[in-house]
């Protein structure tokens, strides 16, 4: 998959999602654009990989009222002895079944300008208190670079905080353009052994470690943030470079450990995939998980 065009004017979001706690400092309104090169196994997200909308479909919710299989124009809905039945090979992702759909189909992706996004971020203002702001996600933000400095430049220009969630695969010129506008890089750490990352992800890591560098070398602000998912990254060793990785950046200003959960789960029955098992590490695990980075580093290293 290749990166949005830079001269592209309006992009493609899943949607917003208001008071935020985790992403940035204070009250963050999240904006969540979609397109990632990545591929990680254990995605939570994996709605936001695909630039294009798709078609989210809840067996569980539908009624059996037929009116997908009279909308969709390729047949890709059926009812069968009164049961739906969804082929998705011949599906264009039209959305025309989810638009007659009374609650079990849903079109997720939707194009937007810059102005429809800061509508919704300004209308959470009152709740900023001065520190909050807005952070986008994805996906990979970057993957639509030029939408994503558009609108980090727009908040900024409203005097808003800003911060942006990313795992580093994109060009270095796009980061330097956010980079004026972008007041905190909540940056990913997937896996530090450059096989096992490439395995884990389906790219190779030396992008992502090198844009990490350059961030630094012109003064960002950084927060290098590591998910860690027990069977795939969760070795003490991973763990111990990814606080060394912090350790050896002057502007890293701590580590935020993500350990794994379940919630992103069931969105991949809702695309017609079927997602990884596995298990969810309890609380001692995660202190073990907090353990073996801060043996890494004498910098902070938390749970977000």
């Amino acid at each position: 998959m290749t990166p949005t065009a830079l001269n592209d004017p309006t992009g493609i979001i899943t949607g917003t999602q208001r008071f935020s706690l985790h992403d940035g400092p204070g009250i963050r309104t999240m904006v969540f654009l979609k397109g990632c090169p990545l591929r990680c196994l254990w995605c939570h997200n994996p709605e936001t990989q695909e630039k294009a909308p798709e078609i989210l479909y809840d067996e569980k919710a539908c009624v059996g009222c037929g009116a997908c299989a009279a909308a969709c124009p390729n047949g890709c809905h059926s009812m069968r002895d009164g049961k739906h039945a969804f082929d998705r090979s011949d599906c264009v992702r039209c959305g025309k079944c989810a638009d007659v759909c009374p609650c079990a189909l849903e079109r997720c992706g939707k194009q937007v300008s810059v102005e429809d996004v800061m509508r919704e971020i300004e209308a959470d203002r009152d709740f900023y208190a001065g520190k909050g702001g807005m952070t986008l996600s994805g996906g990979e933000p970057f993957f639509q670079g030029n939408f994503a400095v558009a609108l980090l430049k727009e908040a900024k220009k409203r005097g808003l905080s800003t911060a942006v969630e990313t795992c580093g695969q994109t060009a270095p010129d796009v980061l330097l353009r956010a980079l004026p506008y972008t007041d905190l890089f909540l940056y990913d750490i997937k896996e530090t052994d450059p096989e096992r990352h490439r395995a884990l992800t389906g790219a190779d890591q030396q992008l992502i470690l090198d844009n990490l560098r350059l961030l630094n070398e012109k003064g960002a602000c950084i927060v290098l943030r590591a998910p860690v998912i027990p069977g795939y990254n969760d070795r003490k060793e991973n763990l111990k470079n990814v606080g060394a990785l912090a350790d050896s950046l002057a502007c890293v200003r701590r580590v935020e450990i993500l350990p794994y959960h379940r919630a992103g789960s069931v969105k991949y029955g809702k695309l017609g995939r079927i997602s990884a098992e596995i298990a969810v590490p309890d609380a001692q695990t995660v202190r073990g998980y907090l353990q073996a980075v801060s043996s890494g580093t004498s910098k902070p290293v938390i749970r977000a």
